[in-house]
């Protein structure tokens, strides 16, 4: 509805440019055509008459003026009414709204979807988290933040990949190793010869006896076949990277998540990117030597120091193979790039960022997109859930699975929004109650199967969807007027969700309508004798299922026909 007013206006403005009320080669602004907060002060007003004013010359209210009278004829607008200094009101007229149920039914399951991507390449990267052990719960909230972002984009035409970067190189692989090797030589975390910095939950004896036992454990198609040599720390390392990828990998198909793309960090290493990169960042000349170690001169792009590269016994520092990582998204096509990333990770990215900008290799700036998260603090009996007895010192991913089930556990790590503090409280999530949203949620869409049952058992006719929206103008009370305007709203949340990166709008969104619904049916009966009146309530309801189930598809969630 909102680009249909906004044709509308650009069509008058062109208007107004041909009588030369405004100029020919005017540039149009980008106006706002928002939804007003109340209904009385119409459905959308818009800012462009203020915009334009300066270049009219003209006063707002009477530019304004003008453009409404320059207004093509349609069958949109109720009537429009000017307020204040020259915001132009909208009020749609009922059949406008009956259009938007007419283009659910026909849509179905594509309704609220869009091209605005236009096919072009978007790389969303998440979870990556290091194969070192159980994903945790705050790997979960990165789990379901980058699948709900990347099944928006696809939804607004995005040609999407997933993408999961393995950190296999460096310090933490090392004392993976060391720790498994700790076991399958018959130490425990007590013993007194344990790994100072070894990992101490139980699945660290598991992979141990896995590799003693000469298993093999497929990943990405490669069988690794276990040594059972305990004095072969290589063997074991490769082992045990690909032990634990592949319980990441059961993990998150639990959870409904999967890739498209696996990229390991030891790559860029083996390929020769790591250097490459730094070849390049010194042919620019954004880099000097002081002290034995090189320096990338990031303040020249917007960083508040400069910042080492490589340091004086030859290393390089954990942000110049995120360079190169992220010159291979460049190089891959990755257009649009976006990166779930804890907010512990905020003080890494401006130095990323610089480093792409010195290559000059055309990244736009601000190239790619990071969305940070906040951890997530766990209750049950309120009190806050901590530990695993496998991981041995946080909560796994997999036991909050088990405990709320799979559509709990998303939505209600999608419910707020990213950077804000997340609690996850277990009780509510497994309580069949109204309090608890996903179940609110799935509850509008079965019972709306079930009134669909009724007709049946009540010997009725099915509903006649056709039949419901042409009489539609039957439908006239605040609780009706509510949930079509609430349906109406659905193409916007979707558009604003992947554009802003902020899948918790769609979650937010689902609760408002499935409240709306869920007060429709307490407030007027939907089977009636009146055959016109039935065919068009069921109908609406019918709709409201329909974007009901489309929005918990863009969250991964079930849509239950029986609760």
């Amino acid at each position: 509805m909102k680009e249909q007013l906004r044709e509308l206006l650009l069509r008058a403005i062109r208007t107004l440019q041909n009588d030369a009320t405004l100029p020919a080669d005017l540039e149009v602004p980008n106006f706002v055509i928002e939804r007003t907060r109340s209904r009385e002060h119409g459905d959308f007003a818009a800012n462009a008459a203020m915009l334009l004013a300066k270049p009219a010359r003209a006063k707002p209210r009477e530019l304004a003026e003008k453009l409404v009278a320059a207004l093509p004829a349609n069958t949109l607008l109720g009537k429009v009414e000017i307020a204040g200094p020259g915001f132009i009101n909208f009020f749609l007229a009922p059949g406008a709204y009956h259009d938007e149920v007419r283009r659910i039914m026909a849509d179905g399951h594509a309704y609220g979807r869009s091209t605005s991507g236009k096919g072009v390449t978007a790389g969303v990267e998440f979870v990556s988290a290091n194969p070192t052990g159980p994903l945790h719960v705050g790997h979960g909230r990165n789990a379901v933040l980058g699948d709900c972002l990347a099944r928006l984009l696809d939804a607004t035409g995005w040609k999407v990949k997933r993408e999961f970067y393995y950190n296999d190189a460096g310090v933490q692989i090392h004392n993976l190793a060391i720790s498994v090797q700790a076991r399958a030589r018959g130490l425990t975390p007590n013993d007194a010869g344990w790994p100072e910095d070894g990992y101490r939950g139980d699945y660290i004896a598991d992979v141990a006896n896995s590799y003693l036992a000469g298993d093999s454990v497929e990943v990405e198609g490669h069988l690794v076949t276990g040594a059972k040599d305990a004095d072969d720390l290589e063997a074991i390392r490769h082992y045990a990277v690909a032990y634990l990828r592949r319980e990441q990998d059961l993990d998150l198909k639990a959870f409904g998540v999967g890739f498209d793309t696996y990229f390991l960090e030891s790559s860029l290493y083996t390929d020769g990117k790591v250097e490459e990169t730094v070849r390049e960042l010194v042919a620019h000349g954004h880099t000097y030597e002081e002290g034995g170690a090189l320096w990338l001169r990031t303040t020249d792009f917007g960083d508040d120091k400069d910042r080492v590269m490589r340091k004086s016994d030859g290393t390089y520092t954990y942000f110049v193979p995120d360079v190169a990582y992220h010159l291979s998204k460049w190089q891959r096509g990755y257009v649009n790039a976006v990166t779930v990333l804890g907010s512990d990770h905020h003080g890494s990215l401006a130095r990323v960022k610089a480093g792409l900008q010195a290559l000059d290799t055309g990244i736009p700036k601000g190239w790619p997109n990071y969305v940070l998260y906040q951890m997530v603090t766990v209750m049950r009996g309120g009190e806050e859930v901590k530990l695993s007895k496998r991981a041995g010192s946080y909560l796994t991913l997999r036991d909050l699975i088990e405990e709320a089930g799979r559509d709990a556990t998303r939505y209600f790590l999608i419910a707020r929004k990213a950077d804000s503090q997340l609690v996850f409280d277990i009780d509510l999530a497994r309580s069949q109650s109204n309090d608890n949203p996903v179940y609110y949620i799935q509850y509008a869409h079965a019972r709306v199967c079930r009134v669909l049952e009724e007709l049946a058992e009540r010997g009725l006719p099915s509903v006649d969807t056709a039949a419901g929206i042409d009489r539609m103008t039957r439908l006239d009370s605040e609780h009706e007027q509510i949930l079509l305007t609430e349906l109406s709203r659905y193409p916007e949340v979707v558009e604003a969700a992947a554009g802003n990166l902020e899948p918790h709008l769609i979650a937010q969104y689902l609760r408002e309508l499935a409240g709306a619904l869920h007060s429709y049916y307490h407030e007027h009966k939907w089977i009636v004798d009146d055959a016109e009146l039935r065919n068009a309530r069921i109908t609406l309801a019918v709709a409201t299922r329909q974007v009901i189930r489309n929005g918990l598809d863009l969250l991964g969630l079930s849509a239950p026909e029986k609760m």
